[in-house]
């Protein structure tokens, strides 16, 4: 018999996976969290039944969260990560040599547990010693931690649940406070095929906190339309005036120093939400 999982990104529209095999279904204290292996993607962590990350194309959006505020900043030692228990984004932060501490905040202690268990390659790096992780709501550590990071990013799941405060523009002053004073924070804003009205309120949220505010994109296969968004809020420092020649080669396979300013040219339908 086929085993197929279908995830309904929107209620008359899904993608669907053949699956090889089912590792975890438990229900934590904060949702309901699985992890299986599929045919095409490998193993994959849904959480409420929506994809998080997969093996085959975690890539994209781990290096596309972190290295184009990473390479903004000039110096980023002390680094935020909320949300992504599954250390992806922790992977990319610390191949930065300016980083002396990444620390990731992650409120349901399961995804951390069985993301050491069965996404090695994506967690593998939790253990290291400039890292450490804290089992906690990452709002409130957001609120008890004023000028602290240089570089904040939330890696959070969409604006469900306990992910639901993480989109609201307290949650995004409070970011701008634990900030140092040349601070950046990224935020995963979605996709604009079916959360058009996210974008425009994270984004006008965002504006009336930071100075410098851009979204940018990327192409994720497993993620609802297959085109994602981040928005960037920095104090100081704006992207689009790095220096590109600059920005050293790393072990990535998305992100890239001529990617750097490309990804924040957007579709004009795209652009159009920013304004």
């Amino acid at each position: 018999m086929e085993l197929w999982f279908t995830e309904k990104q929107t209620p008359v529209f899904g993608i669907t996976a053949k699956i090889k095999q089912t590792y975890v279904t438990e229900k934590t204290d904060f949702q309901d969290l699985a992890m299986v292996e599929t045919e095409e993607f490998g193993n994959m962590l849904l959480l409420d039944g929506m994809v998080m990350t997969t093996v085959k194309d975690e890539f994209v959006y781990h290096e596309m969260a972190a290295h184009p505020a990473l390479n903004t900043h000039p110096n980023p030692k002390k680094v935020l990560v909320v949300g992504g228990g599954d250390g992806g984004v922790i992977r990319e932060v610390i191949k930065h040599a300016a980083v002396e501490k990444a620390v990731l905040v992650e409120i349901d202690g399961k995804v951390i547990e069985y993301s050491k268990k069965y996404l090695p390659e994506i967690a593998g790096k939790l253990d290291e010693p400039n890292v450490e992780v804290l089992v906690n709501d990452g709002y409130m550590h957001i609120i008890e931690h004023k000028n602290e990071y240089d570089v904040i990013i939330v890696d959070s799941t969409e604006p469900v649940g306990p992910a639901a405060p993480l989109f609201e523009r307290g949650f995004y002053q409070g970011i701008y406070e634990a900030l140092k004073e040349d601070g950046i924070f990224v935020a995963q804003t979605d996709n604009p095929w079916f959360k058009a009205d996210l974008i425009q309120k994270v984004n006008k949220d965002v504006k009336e906190i930071f100075p410098i505010v851009h979204v940018y994109g990327c192409n994720i296969p497993t993620y609802p339309s297959g085109l994602w968004t981040f928005t960037m809020g920095s104090k100081k420092h704006d992207p689009l005036e790095v220096d590109e020649t600059q920005i050293s080669e790393m072990d990535t396979k998305y992100y890239s120093p001529r990617l750097h300013k490309a990804a924040f040219v957007l579709p004009k339908f795209v652009e159009d939400l920013t304004k």
